[in-house]
């Protein structure tokens, strides 16, 4: 079916062909949330169990139940639930009494909706609680589900760990009473639409593939900027920076995704074996000469947030400049940043082409051409765009650049749905495509080190409202180069 062309602002007509789209609902089961009582829960999880729910694709058979430290009456935790009919308990993760209770609840909920014993256990929580809880989970025989037959798994929200030590640390707790399929370590990027649709833009189109390599790629750049500052995180940022709170996660990941070879199949431990060749490759971080590489920086009035400690030295800005030691990227720079408090809100990732080495068009020399730049824009307008040389109306020699843009609210006349949705839907379907496994979490944390225990790393200071310190732009002027939006 092919939809009539729209119109868009941005001077291009879209046609867009409906293909194949395929929506599998899961198997029964239960949904435990633990932290309900929290901010997570009320912001994302059940705002987007909400609209699973009206969008019909919750299991047939399925309940939720929260359970937290606060006490909440059953009225007021209904109404943040969104009319989802989940039940609250109060009780210390802890206590063994709790999860006592935890199981004669589920097990009266397991028989009423006929879950067959199927549950996910989502843990909202600070990492230092995760091994505890699956823990009292074990001991209360919930690890293999509600009742015999059934299946258990446990969503962990990040970071995974504080370094490499702990990580591995934590990952031994967590596999003594849980198998690694069991794990679903999150991390909501992966499930914004732009990130997925990297994987069908690469390879569903046999167009961008021959060109995807060192060849014919300049340098690729990696940008999740927020105006925001740390607002009620206080607490976890100043002892996590920002190195731990996104580069270990979302920055790597995503640059896993871009420079990733093709996965022999559409399956979570092909495409995941992928990603984790990516981070393998990494030509590490430099013992010496380590600000060559790596900015760091910290904005005015930081330290005057409340909760901040007022010599505190966490980062709140980062970039790099990285290099993958492999076939296909030798020598192509990737640059990486990310902050607080920046000149706008915005995520996006843009492979810049290599310029034509040679011009047809005197005067113009290739300089003069406009290189072609592909930019996956995550937040806060989803969508694709592709800037191409082309010739304006006018003298003989008139170049300029176009670009062809794609919208997703444009073009479907609906947002994407939020990321929240896609990860909990596949948790519940059992499929850790779009999950963190062990190894990789862990070769990330390998990775960063250097930068984490670095004691000669100035922290630049940077005005609210700005792009970060001047040392960020200059990583990139010293390569001949420059951030998009410099």
């Amino acid at each position: 079916m092919t939809l009539p062309s729209q119109p868009s602002n941005r001077g291009v007509r879209l046609s867009i062909r409906e293909g194949l789209c395929i929506e599998n609902k899961p198997a029964p089961c239960g949904l435990v949330i633990f932290g309900a009582s929290g901010d997570l829960t009320e912001r994302k999880l059940f705002p987007s169990l909400a609209s699973l729910s009206a969008k019909k694709l919750l299991p047939q058979a399925f309940y939720i139940v929260g359970t937290g430290r606060s006490e909440i009456s059953e009225a007021v935790f209904r109404h943040r639930a969104r009319g989802l009919g989940a039940e609250y308990l109060r009780g210390d993760y802890d206590d063994p009494a709790a999860y006592a209770a935890l199981k004669s609840k589920l097990l009266e909920l397991d028989a009423l909706h006929s879950c067959r014993g199927n549950v996910v256990f989502y843990l909202a929580l600070p990492p230092r609680l995760h091994a505890v809880v699956a823990r009292r989970l074990d001991e209360a025989g919930l690890m293999r589900g509600v009742r015999p037959g059934g299946s258990a798994r446990v969503v962990l929200e990040k970071p995974f760990g504080h370094d490499l030590e702990s990580a591995r640390a934590l990952d031994e707790e967590l596999l003594r009473p849980l198998r690694e399929e069991q794990i679903y370590r999150i991390d909501h990027y992966l499930g914004k639409e732009t990130v997925q649709n990297i994987l069908m833009f690469r390879f569903a189109n046999s167009l961008f593939e021959p060109v995807w390599n060192r060849e014919h790629i300049d340098h690729v750049q990696i940008s999740v900027l927020e105006s925001a500052g740390i607002e009620h995180r206080a607490g976890y940022y100043d002892e996590a920076g920002v190195l731990r709170d996104m580069f270990q996660n979302h920055m790597l990941q995503l640059l896993a995704l871009i420079a990733m070879d093709p996965p022999s199949s559409f399956e979570a431990e092909r495409l995941r074996d992928e990603k984790m060749r990516v981070l393998l490759s990494l030509k590490p971080l430099p013992g010496k000469g380590l600000a060559d590489s790596v900015i760091l920086g910290q904005y005015e009035g930081y330290r005057k947030e409340p909760g901040i400690r007022p010599d505190s030295a966490a980062p709140t800005f980062a970039a790099m400049r990285l290099e993958l030691d492999n076939w296909r990227w030798r020598g192509v720079p990737f640059y990486l940043r990310t902050g607080k408090r920046l000149a706008g809100r915005k995520a996006e990732i843009v492979v810049r082409f290599k310029r034509v080495p040679h011009s047809l068009f005197p005067p113009l020399s290739p300089s003069d051409l406009e290189a072609n730049t592909l930019v996956f824009r995550i937040q806060p307008d989803e969508g694709i765009s592709l800037t191409l040389a082309a010739k304006k109306p006018g003298p003989k020699s008139c170049m300029g650049a176009l670009t062809l843009d794609f919208d997703y609210a444009e073009a479907f006349g609906e947002k994407p749905p939020e990321a929240y949705e896609r990860l909990l839907l596949d948790c519940m379907l059992a499929d850790p495509m779009l999950f963190i496994r062990r190894d990789a979490a862990e070769e990330s944390w390998r990775f960063l080190e250097p930068a984490l225990t670095a004691r000669d790393l100035p922290l630049e200071p940077y005005a609210p409202g700005s792009l970060g310190p001047g040392s960020a732009v200059r990583l990139l002027e010293k390569d001949g180069r420059a951030w998009r939006d410099a």
